[in-house]
């Protein structure tokens, strides 16, 4: 499951001079699609996921003749549309139960693993320095902690000038996976913010937090405020510019996100350890660990009504699993443990449509044919 294949449109298809920072901002700006003729592919979901989908459609499209449209609408809204087969794939952040699962007669599949990062806008700090910790990122959200100058912030960055700036904390207005997992990390962190808000997709924020509609709403609102904090996918961080916050993990350090610390999560997991993707990757015990690490998922019908875009997403999904390794590392993801894309495997390749027609043993029979 290690095949590894340039990504042409990292290495050949943009000018040297264009840099992964400026190829991965326009692959976070990209709409919906990408400009080839043939068959159609949809898919709507995660906009933490999208870079990587967009990125793995255009090498895929290069022999395929496959064009993508993806619709980075938010965890909750890919749920809601895959539920109804009005897209051949959902994509979320957030795993559903297996009782959801079975009621949905929905297949979850890992694709890959991320992180959710803090950032800021704070005139005359150094972009990175900002140093957090959960409970003082609570605080913050829940509104008991209003400016940059304040002391349990001051004492976490005695070596910063702090601006006297009211705090505009930035959230997520529609339901995100992103907001699930940084509504999870504070709850083990902070009881008040477990009592008050917990871990969900959407939250009920207070009138001091501007809501923002999707990755690209945060970055925007974010970039436009100063004494601002959002937060982001890993990914939209460089692609924008934005000044990322070091959090304090469970080994008492100042962690710095980063694929690095993606994979020391991954290791200290039970992803990693018993194949369990339903495991939390929120604030484990390990060197280096990022706090907020997440994974990101696909779900697809078991039994397909719509056989043909089925058939097309089956396809797709297994020749990212397969060839799509160089396209994660090259956006910095964090590509799945083999075992886990073994299951992914077995999973995909379960797929049938009503008349018991084996979609998913077909389509892994073509993209092995396909070599």
């Amino acid at each position: 499951m290690n095949t590894r294949s340039a990504h042409p449109l990292l290495n050949n298809a943009l000018p040297p001079a264009l840099s992964r920072r400026a190829t991965l901002a326009l692959l976070l700006a990209a709409p919906w699609g990408l400009a080839r003729a043939g068959e159609t592919l949809t898919g709507a979901g995660s906009s933490a996921a999208a870079p990587l989908y967009r990125a793995w459609a255009a090498a895929y499209g290069k022999t395929q003749d496959v064009q993508l449209q993806y619709e980075a609408s938010g965890s909750s809204a890919g749920l809601k549309k895959i539920r109804a087969q009005e897209v051949a794939f959902g994509a979320s952040d957030v795993a559903p139960t297996e009782a959801e699962l079975s009621r949905d007669q929905l297949l979850l599949v890992p694709t890959f693993v991320t992180g959710a990062v803090p950032v800021v806008n704070l005139p005359r700090v150094p972009r990175g320095r900002l140093r957090l910790t959960g409970e003082v990122l609570a605080q913050i959200y829940l509104g008991s902690i209003t400016r940059w100058s304040a002391p349990e912030i001051a004492a976490l960055n005695p070596d910063l000038s702090l601006p006297d700036l009211s705090i505009r904390p930035v959230g997520r207005s529609d339901g995100s996976g992103t907001t699930w997992y940084v509504a999870d990390y504070l709850a083990r962190l902070s009881p008040t913010w477990k009592e008050r808000l917990g871990a969900k997709t959407s939250l009920a924020w207070g009138e001091h937090v501007t809501g923002a509609k999707g990755s690209d709403g945060v970055v925007r609102a974010v970039q436009d405020t100063a004494g601002a904090i959002g937060y982001v996918d890993f990914n939209y961080v460089g692609a924008n510019g934005l000044s990322p916050v070091q959090l304090r993990n469970a080994a008492g350090e100042f962690a710095v996100a980063g694929v690095a610390g993606f994979k020391a999560a991954l290791r200290a997991s039970d992803w990693a350890a018993k194949g369990n993707f339903h495991a939390s990757l929120a604030n484990l015990s390990g060197p280096g660990v990022w706090p907020i690490t997440m994974g990101t998922f696909v779900l697809l019908p078991r039994v397909s009504s719509q056989p043909a875009e089925t058939a097309r997403a089956l396809r797709f999904l297994m020749w990212a699993l397969l060839k799509g390794d160089s396209v994660v590392e090259g956006l910095s993801f964090v590509r799945l443990p083999d075992a886990l894309q073994a299951s992914a495997f077995k999973a995909l390749s379960s797929v049938v449509d009503k008349q018991g027609r084996k979609l998913g043993t077909e389509a892994f029979s073509a993209i092995a044919q396909a070599g």
